[in-house]
Parts: structure tokens; sequence; C-alpha cells
């Protein structure tokens, strides 16, 4: 009989309640035959139920004890494979086939978002992501223009994904209980992106430094990549906060800075 301690700096806390669990399956929804990727599998919470609807399911776990303990819970099967990994650097590529990945989780907080910008680099092999997260950052994902909550991470992830906050989470849910609320949330990679955007280095260069110095005008912020001749000139007031742009504006700055600069 293997025993675990849970390891903190790992950000463990394991989910346990039923309800909870049999949701964010139904969320999911997984087929037969389908191809799933779940990061950080815990002690199963999510795994043995997603092996009872015989899709092919891949897991992705750093915790050496966990990784003997699901070793020992599970079933052999062929349609069952174990990595022993970190998730942060670990290749997606070797988990590509014809059938498109569908990745989900209870993430660890403490990585979650490095996590996702790491995920999307693999966005085009990806048919949807579903995953437990930590409910202020899911609330910044679907965060929109002119609220507190809106920032780098809602503009960078809604250029890639549609995402849908799915249900929130009690921290009873989990043992031991986390200090924050949980939500549950959707992301599905877009087949054509929602605006044209020239270089994606340069676009992650303007929306990082505008959201620097959130409170500061983008004439200000954007000091030493657009001037306020150049902001103006795409029809942009520079006196306005990056808070206020919307995904297509900070499009048409990176657009321009490709081009003349």
């Amino acid at each position: 009989m293997i025993f675990h301690s849970r390891r903190p700096r790992l950000g463990q806390h394991f989910l346990h309640e039923k309800e909870v669990i049999q949701r964010i399956i139904t969320a999911i929804a997984p087929q037969p035959g389908q191809h799933l990727v779940e990061i950080g599998p815990g002690k199963g919470a999510l795994t043995f139920p997603l092996l009872q609807q015989r899709c092919q399911l891949e897991v992705i776990e750093l915790d050496t004890t966990l990784v003997q303990l699901l070793k020992q819970k599970t079933i052999n099967t062929e349609l069952f494979r174990l990595h022993h990994a970190d998730a942060l650097k670990f290749d997606f590529n070797q988990l590509i086939t014809t059938q498109p990945l569908r990745i989900c989780g209870n993430l660890p907080y403490n990585i979650s978002t490095v996590l996702l910008f790491h995920l999307l680099d693999y966005a085009n092999a990806i048919q949807d992501m579903t995953f437990m997260l930590q409910k202020e950052v899911v609330e910044r994902m679907v965060a929109v223009p002119n609220t507190a909550e809106y920032g780098r991470l809602s503009v960078m992830l809604q250029y890639r994904c549609q995402i849908e906050f799915l249900f929130a989470v009690a921290p009873r849910s989990f043992y031991p209980p986390p200090q924050v609320d949980s939500a549950v949330v959707r992301l599905v990679p877009y087949e054509s992106l929602p605006v044209m955007v020239i270089n994606q280095q340069h676009f992650f260069q303007i929306v990082t430094q505008a959201f620097s110095q959130r409170r500061k005008t983008l004439r200000n912020s954007l000091k030493g990549l657009l001037d306020t001749q150049e902001i103006e000139a795409i029809g942009i007031d520079s006196q306005r906060r990056a808070e206020t742009l919307q995904l297509l504006e900070f499009a048409q700055l990176a657009n321009y800075f490709t081009v003349n600069k």
C-alpha cells in the first residue's frame, strides 16, 4: 500500500466531492475513442471516471509518489498511459495523433497561468481544454474591457480561445481546502483567429507593456514602442488606458508597430 503526503510546493489540493467531480465529467462529456489528456491527476478523482467512458486517456503527473499510487490503482489497459513529467516542460507534440487532444485537469494554481500559455503553443492540435482553476484567474480570463479584472491574461487568451466560465467550486470540495474559491472553465482554440495579427511576438509585447502600468495612459505606458502621434494615427485616443481597449484595438497597435518600426 502506498501512502502519499501532500506536497505544498506543488500546490496540491485534492478534489473529493462527488457532485463536483460528476459536474466536471459532464462538462467534459468524453466520448469513446476520443483522445483525452489529464494534467495533474493527483489521486485519480477525475482519472477513473474518465476511464469508465472508454476514451483514450493520457495523464501527466510530476509527483513520484502519486505516479506510483496511480499505477497501483489502475488496471492495465490499452486506453491508459501515464507520463511521469512536469507539464510545464512537457512536449505535447508527442501525444498528437489523428485525433485532436482534449485536455483537462485540476491545475496547480501556482503554475496555472504559465501552463495555459505553454498549452497555447499546441493550440492547433487541441479541440478544447476544461480546467479547474482559482476563481479569480477564471474571472480575469473571461473579463471584458472597462472592468478591474480585464488585463494581459484576458487579451492574450481571448485572442487564441473562446472562453466560458462554467461554474464555481467551494473550498470544501478539496482536501485540504484551499484558501480561495475555484472555478471550472472551458477554452476552445479558434480555428480562425478573431483578429488579424501580423507578428504575434509584437502583439504580446504591446499588450504586456500597455498593462505593465495599467493606471497610465497609452501615451505613457507605450513610450518607447509607439509615440502619441503614432497611436493617434491608428484612430485610438492616446489618453485612454489599456483596460479600455478592445482586442481589435490591441491588434491594430501591434500591426502598426510591426509595419512601421
